[in-house]
């Protein structure tokens, strides 16, 4: 501007290139996380898996109490040898999850591609670009 105030001002800004610390920090912890995944990724993809397939896991039940206990295969066998206080009463399942599934194919398969929607052409374009003409006219007119 002419006096000097407001607009862009040369040497105004960050530099180009240059990264703030907490874009910095921003990346570094990125960076964390995606090692720790990908060192983890048998067992997450696995466990995506199962979740995506229905999750199975047994439980005991404590006699005295009523309480259901979620228990490993491990911890049951443990159980079923002191079998005092808990018998083992059933495996229980959990519905397979459909999004646990739409996520491990648009990872394996790629996002299916959005559907292009249908456009329709109106004459509504012809008559807006004839007034803008007419006013384009209009104002030269006046100018001259």
């Amino acid at each position: 501007m002419a006096n000097g105030h407001g607009g862009k001002r040369a040497g105004a800004g960050m530099p180009m290139g240059h990264k703030s610390q907490k874009t910095l920090d921003k990346a570094a912890a990125r960076e964390f996380v995606r090692q720790r995944v990908c060192a983890e990724l048998g067992p997450l993809l696995d466990a995506q898996i199962a979740h995506a397939v229905g999750l199975k896991y047994l439980v005991t039940r404590d006699k005295h109490t009523g309480k259901f206990i979620r228990v490993t295969e491990a911890m049951a066998r443990h159980k079923q040898a002191e079998a005092d206080n808990e018998e083992i009463i059933e495996v229980w399942e959990k519905d397979p999850s459909v999004p646990a599934f739409t996520d491990l194919m648009n990872r394996a398969l790629d996002k299916p591609k959005e559907q292009e929607q249908a456009i329709i052409v109106t004459g509504e374009l012809t008559l807006v670009s004839q007034r803008l003409l007419a006013a384009r006219k209009r104002l030269a007119a006046r100018h001259d």
